[in-house]
């Protein structure tokens, strides 16, 4: 989205799927001291029109992704890639092993899209949606996302990792991913900002 008052581009991830119609879903949280959402939420409105451009980026999935155990590793926003993948998968019904998406929040209300990821879950026998919580207590997973893929790695299967959302959880996940024992050309990333 360009930003006319601060000439600049912001990039933001494409949260819905490519259906054949010409509308798409962005995910964007407001943040009073963001670079890019302030502006956002102020001066874009029904109605409004203003330029875009892209997709931009290589943060996608390839063939040999579906032919291994892939995880999408996401906190917050970072959800947004991700469930446009899943769907996607699903609404082309392309063959694919496991699908571990793992979802870090802190609480709750920050988890986002959880009721559509559950139905997902049903929906696709080999899709596991876990998300964990790690500032709340809950009925689901607690603590951060490192724990559920450190445990469900264990066995070192083929693997492909993505990874989306904070830059610290994005950092820690590809050195303990890297001391699992996988090849960091078996990581992706897409970092915020």
């Amino acid at each position: 989205i360009h930003e006319k008052p601060n000439k600049r581009w912001r990039s933001y991830s494409i949260a819905s799927w490519p259906d054949g119609s010409n509308v798409f879903e962005l995910l964007i949280v407001l943040l009073e001291d963001g670079a890019g959402t302030p502006w956002i939420f102020k001066n874009i409105v029904v109605g409004s029109e203003f330029t875009l451009r892209g997709p931009v980026g290589v943060f996608v999935l390839h063939e040999e992704n579906y032919k291994k155990d892939l995880f999408l590793i996401s906190t917050g926003t970072g959800i947004a890639p991700f469930r446009s993948m899943s769907q996607y998968i699903k609404l082309h019904n392309i063959e694919h092993e496991n699908i571990y998406m793992l979802f870090g929040c802190r609480t709750q209300k920050d988890l986002l899209y959880y009721d559509e990821l559950k139905q997902l879950e049903t929906e696709m026998p080999k899709f596991h949606f876990l998300p964990t919580l790690s500032r709340e207590e809950w009925t689901g997973k607690k603590g951060y996302v490192h724990a559920l893929y450190e445990e469900l790695c264990a066995g070192k299967q083929p693997a492909s990792f993505f990874l989306c959302g904070w830059k610290a959880m994005i950092d820690e996940a590809k050195k303990r991913i890297q001391d699992l024992g996988y090849d960091r050309k078996a990581i992706h990333q897409e970092l915020y900002g």
